[in-house]
């Protein structure tokens, strides 16, 4: 599910959009991915990644179950930008590990356990 809140305008706008596993496949085919240019490939090495990653989950396993403003609001403090917390939601989206269920207001992140 996508939520977009906003403006156009004066005009205030706020959409759902929900989609399942078929919707995000097809997208995926349709969007081609563009490296950020601001971005250094040596930036952040990978370990670092990896313990985001992996504290990230640790997140999601502890909790259960957490809705997603939640679990943003989490994430972007150990990632430090908001941009780098939705891209671990994103990420989260596509782990075995978790399972996103569409809650009444937001997409509610369960953990399933162990992949395989």
């Amino acid at each position: 599910m996508i939520r977009i809140r906003g403006t156009v305008g004066q005009w205030p706008v706020d959409l759902t959009i929900e989609m399942d596993a078929e919707d995000w496949a097809h997208l995926a085919t349709q969007v081609a991915v563009v490296p950020d240019a601001t971005a250094s490939p040596a930036a952040k090495p990978k370990a670092a990644d990896d313990a985001l990653w992996q504290a990230t989950l640790s997140l999601v396993q502890q909790a259960g179950r957490i809705e997603g403003p939640a679990l943003l609001g989490q994430v972007e403090g150990l990632a430090g930008s908001t941009a780098a917390g939705k891209r671990l939601l994103v990420r989260l989206r596509h782990c075995a590990q978790v399972k996103v269920e569409s809650g009444a207001d937001a997409p509610v992140y369960c953990w399933m356990g162990q992949a395989g």
